[in-house]
């Protein structure tokens, strides 16, 4: 009998897999498999330099390690790295969740972020009070201190915001050939090219949590998560979705305003 699809959560800039806990507690109770990697630069590795190319061999190996073929779910900078090994490795993605990479990483703005960045990190604390202040505001303390479990990467932001402006989210989507979902908070200021991000994969669903902020699986835990086993009852093989079809409740996931493009 085929199993449930797997699951690799990839994270955002500065923190690592930890913030993925209560998205990790739930697939595990709902009997599925699921890995949080830390990305080059982040958490574990904090010492590795990022680059594209070593962040997509991360991505490769986690999802080897749970069997070759997984759903794919990326949070602002896991988005955008998600998005680009779903399109070199057809066969490996099973689906994408995008969440907060909705915006074109090479733009003004993009330029302005990395000379900050490198400013910052010229402060005494390499900005370790302003990153806790942001932490802080923009947080619920469980979310904050599942962030904060895997340390912050003061030092990646130069390196990753250079990095980054070569990457092609949109060409990516283009090519991509497994289901795609948005899920996107609703004040994310990360949704700066939805539109054409979303035309750039004809038939991907765009989802908005409401409420939260960029950070959208950790503002709001719960709807998102109800996004995420929405999606992975949808493209499971048919021989696992249909025991679990007959014991869900019908109905969109609260806390999310759902439309499908």
């Amino acid at each position: 009998m085929p199993l449930p699809l797997p699951v690799v959560l990839l994270h955002g800039a500065r923190t690592s897999g930890t913030m993925w806990r209560a998205q990790l507690e739930a697939l595990e109770r709902a009997g599925r498999r699921a890995v949080a990697p830390d990305l080059p630069g982040h958490g574990r590795r904090v010492e590795e330099t990022f680059t594209v190319e070593a962040a997509l061999d991360a991505i490769g190996d986690a999802v080897d390690d749970v069997g070759g073929r997984a759903v794919v779910v990326g949070l602002s900078l896991g988005g955008y790295l998600g998005t680009t090994w779903a399109a070199r490795n057809p066969g490996g993605a099973a689906a994408l969740l995008l969440s907060g990479c909705s915006t074109d990483p090479d733009t003004v703005l993009t330029e302005a972020w990395r000379q900050a960045a490198r400013l910052i990190g010229r402060l005494p604390d390499r900005g370790a009070a302003l990153n806790q202040a942001l932490v802080d505001r923009a947080l619920p303390p469980d979310g904050a201190t599942d962030v904060a479990a895997g340390g912050f990467a003061l030092e990646v932001m130069v390196d990753l915001l250079t990095a980054m402006r070569a990457v092609e989210p949109r060409t990516d989507l283009a090519r991509v050939t497994c289901p795609v979902w948005f899920a996107n908070g609703q004040w994310d200021h990360f949704r700066l090219h939805e539109r054409a991000f979303l035309a750039a994969r004809p038939g991907a669903r765009r989802v908005v949590v409401r409420g939260a902020t960029h950070l959208a699986s950790l503002v709001r835990p719960v709807a998102f998560t109800r996004v995420l086993l929405e999606l992975l009852e949808e493209v499971d093989p048919p021989a696992v979705r249909a025991p679990a079809a007959a014991g869900a409740s019908a109905g969109r996931p609260s806390g999310v305003l759902s439309a499908r493009r």
